[in-house]
């Protein structure tokens, strides 16, 4: 186990007090660094690289350095250094010797979507594999070169010696440097034992912050090209129900007339703007006068879980073990309570953004997106244009966490450049992120658990009711009229037994996921940063602490009671031992105004084992909860770079806080109603919590997921800790202040 590393806050204005003085300059220029002129040319070829190519992995240069050619996309998750790290490693190169390129289409590998914490569980093997077969293609070459057996050599730095004859020794540069290998790739070659790594392991600084720190990174939103238009998309404020889009009855062009150059574009029910001038594209988005079919097929907020509960559903079993009904109906112990999470937003700080150049037959697109490959297929198919004459291009984006409006800006700023016929930079205003974002799906949940007289828990048994993801972008739903659809099949868009139960040895489960039909009556879904586990986690491990109370056991206490499996022990033992826990029965506050408040949970995504604990305080007559300190525990295996892993738990911590105590997408019958960020809060600075990020380190197994893990249980420790506080437990979240209050008035 890594040290704890803690982040206490500090706000802005005390800074500014203890300075004493305020300095502000500034200079004009063209362009700040971040905002040069980007060429667009691409040169189009083969659908992808072959992968079972050594070449498509890695090439060697004569400066023996190395290029390592990689298909995840950098998201603030540190992965476009971590997978260089693994590529160092077992190519005996040092770091200032790897380095790689802008993820484009036709010249990186498909290595799949940049989802569920994937970049280093999926593809650092895929690289590591790689390197190790070039390295050992490069050993053979030094062989022959040297006229010395594989087995005499030794690697350090890319230069191969002869062992007990340094100066019998050539670099990897002269063996093969601008050649390609012309081998394939097969996967065989030995890996480095973790007892050899060197760079694996270790601290080394991100390559991308220096840049971002320095205003130098170029961001999606920083892109610009010579000849180019600016453009937005006109939609109502505020999305209606997912199979309906939105239908234009009328637009009146005229309504524009005064802003000089501005084009009205439409394509069915896809309207938008485009100008040379952006503030007159601005302008026009706002001034141009639509008429909307906007049905009232909408539940409302206050009412979507009761229509949940009498959809007709797709029922699946997920777990049935051992004689459910018999346990409960011997148990000492049982509880059993309805849990309601909502709709919650990506809302990325600077709205989606993309950049198209379409000619008559090929397209770039420069855009942020979690997978250059679908988004490649989307926009083809939204220009009617063969998959190989698109080309995509990776800018990261302000942040993302899961499926936001990447791909849908993608695809209008594509349908803009297709019918303007000049390149168009699209860029989503607030109202149009917030209003038609992806949201991340509502869930409900039963959740009944029964324990004996000694607190061994009995049975379990879970219901989830949700919806799917969409697969149709609004951009296409509305240019096209294709139907609104819904994927199925990945495991984290339903409950499953990994993140229900499977933390402790429980002898009788029930698993039950219901599905609900998402594209009638709901708002468009898909995958947010550890989708759905916060309200697993949420109701879940609120359940088992009421079963810790009525045994009278400590909530720490009860759940080391219950587990046997060492990863999930390793990670509770850790961040209870960070947080120094001391062990006693939760609930027993005095009903003083500010009421102090520790819980404790467990949770998950789809692959490692995270626990966490939360210190608040509670205002019993305003009802505002405060996150004071969070710890988050996480065993990921192998962490190929702990700092980054910490950043992540760090940041896990802070988004489950907000997402707990403040988020909620709002709408009424007829559309979404939060638009901004006073309709939709999100945690200020001064809000939020010391963190604490432990990091429980195996570098003998291999990576799994390390970025999304913690969320959930933290969640659930923040709900746990007020009751602890108050002796109240909330079902619904966000904990905001008026629900606080209701539920002390019923206490």
């Amino acid at each position: 186990m890594k040290p704890a590393a803690t982040v206490t806050s500090f706000p802005r204005r005390d800074l500014l007090k203890t300075g004493g003085a305020l300095l502000i300059g500034f200079a004009i220029r063209g362009a700040a660094p971040a905002q040069e002129a980007e060429g667009v040319a691409v040169v189009l070829g083969p659908d992808q690289p072959d992968p079972k190519r050594l070449d498509t992995w890695i090439a060697i240069h004569a400066d023996n350095t190395a290029t390592i050619f990689i298909g995840f996309v950098e998201l603030g998750q540190g992965c476009s250094t971590a997978l260089l790290q693994l590529a160092a490693e077992e190519l005996d190169l040092e770091m200032s010797q790897v380095n790689s390129i802008r993820l484009e289409s036709h010249t990186m590998p498909n290595q799949g979507g940049t989802v569920a914490s994937a970049s280093i569980a999926r593809g650092g093997p895929r690289i590591r594999s790689a390197a190790a077969e070039a390295r050992q293609a490069l050993l053979k070459m030094a062989a022959q070169k040297l006229q010395t057996p594989v087995e005499r050599l030794t690697v350090a730095k890319g230069v191969v010696a002869v062992a007990g004859d340094p100066k019998k020794s050539v670099t990897y540069g002269e063996l093969v440097g601008g050649k390609p290998f012309n081998l394939p790739y097969t996967g065989r070659a030995p890996l480095k034992p973790a007892r050899d790594y060197k760079i694996v392991g270790t601290r080394i600084p991100r390559r991308d912050i220096p840049d971002k720190a320095a205003g130098k990174y170029v961001h999606m939103q920083h892109v610009r090209v010579a000849g180019m238009l600016h453009g937005r998309v006109v939609r109502p404020r505020g999305q209606g129900t997912y199979g309906n889009g939105a239908r234009v009855i009328s637009v009146d062009e005229r309504s524009v007339a005064d802003i000089p150059g501005v084009r009205v574009i439409r394509k069915r029910d896809f309207v938008g703007v485009v100008a040379a001038n952006e503030w007159d594209a601005v302008r026009a988005a706002r001034q141009l006068k639509v008429v909307w079919d906007q049905p009232a097929a909408l539940p409302g907020a206050a009412g979507m879980h009761q229509q949940m509960r009498a959809a007709k559903t797709t029922d699946r079993v997920v777990l049935n073990k051992g004689d459910i009904s018999a346990a409960f109906h011997g148990a000492a112990h049982m509880i059993s309570g309805t849990y309601q999470g909502p709709y919650q937003s990506h809302a990325p700080f600077g709205p989606n953004c993309a950049l198209a150049d379409v000619k008559a037959d090929s397209a770039l697109v420069l855009c942020s997106t979690q997978n250059i490959y679908d988004t490649r297929n989307k926009i083809a198919a939204v220009l009617g244009l063969a998959v190989q004459r698109v080309a995509i291009r990776y800018y990261e984006g302000s942040g993302t966490y899961g499926h936001s409006c990447y791909d849908d800006a993608a695809e209008a700023a594509a349908i803009l450049s297709q019918e303007a016929k000049q390149p168009v930079r699209l860029q989503f205003m607030r109202w149009d992120e917030h209003g038609w974002d992806n949201f991340g799906p509502a869930h409900l949940a039963d959740v009944r658990v029964a324990s004996d007289a000694s607190g061994k828990i009995l049975a379990y048994e879970y219901h989830g009711w949700q919806h799917d993801w969409m697969i149709t972008e609004t951009s296409q739903q509305l240019a096209l009229g294709t139907p609104a659809a819904e994927s199925s099949g990945p495991i984290s868009q339903e409950i499953s037994a990994f993140n229900l139960g499977a933390m402790y040895a429980i002898p009788n489960m029930h698993l039950v996921n219901h599905r609900v039909d998402g594209v009638r009556g709901y708002l468009k879904g898909s995958f947010l940063r550890s989708p759905l586990d916060l309200s697993i986690a949420f109701a879940s491990e609120q359940t088992i602490d009421q079963v810790a109370f009525l045994v009278g056991m400590d909530p720490y206490e009860f759940r080391k009671h219950n587990m046997k499996d060492e990863h999930w022990l390793g990670v509770l033992n850790a961040v209870a031992q960070a947080a120094r826990w001391t062990p006693r029965k939760a609930g027993a506050r005095p009903d003083a105004r500010i009421a102090n408040g520790r819980g404790i949970a467990l949770g998950t995504h789809i692959s490692s084992y995270a626990a966490a604990v939360a210190d608040i305080e509670v205002d019993r007559e305003t009802g505002k909860i405060v996150a004071k300190h969070i710890y988050g525990a996480l065993d990921a295996g192998l962490g190929v770079n702990p700092a980054f892993m910490e950043n992540q738990i760090s940041g896990m911590l802070v988004q489950a806080t907000s997402r707990m105590l403040k988020e909620e997408v709002t709408f009424s019958n007829t559309n979404v109603t939060s638009l901004d960020w006073n309709s939709y809060p999100i945690l200020r600075f001064e809000e939020c919590p010391a963190v604490t990020a432990v990091v429980v380190q195996h570098l003998d197994q291999p990576s799994s997921g390390g970025g999304e893990e913690v969320l959930g249980p933290a969640a659930a420790a923040i709900a746990n800790a007020l009751f602890d506080a108050t002796g109240v437990r909330l079902r619904e979240y966000p904990l905001t202040p008026a629900r606080v209050l209701s539920a002390l008035r019923r206490k």
